[in-house]
């Protein structure tokens, strides 16, 4: 088998709101299990409640990602203020 090699340089990633995307997905997570609780028994019968406990679990696992990129979005704006901060100053 031969080994792969890109025929380019890969892209920049992409940076967008990205704190306000990941609260959008949590809150579309919980709202999607909100609407499904009051189903449970009907999924229930068909042995599919793991259609809710995965929306719950998307929930849970968008809070620690809301909590994630806001301390990198904090972490790559401090490290930017000190960048500016330490080309500002002029030389002694």
């Amino acid at each position: 088998m031969a080994k792969w090699t890109p025929k380019h340089e890969a892209p920049e990633p992409l940076e967008g709101p990205v704190v306000a995307t990941i609260t959008g997905g949590t809150i579309l997570w919980f709202v999607l299990f909100l609407v499904q609780v009051p189903f449970y028994g009907w999924f229930d019968d068909r042995d599919a409640t793991w259609w809710i406990w995965t929306c719950l679990a998307g929930a849970g696992l968008g809070l620690i990602g809301i909590w994630y990129v806001r301390k990198r979005d904090a972490a790559i704006k401090r490290a930017e203020a000190e960048r500016a901060a330490g080309t500002a100053t002029p030389a002694s």
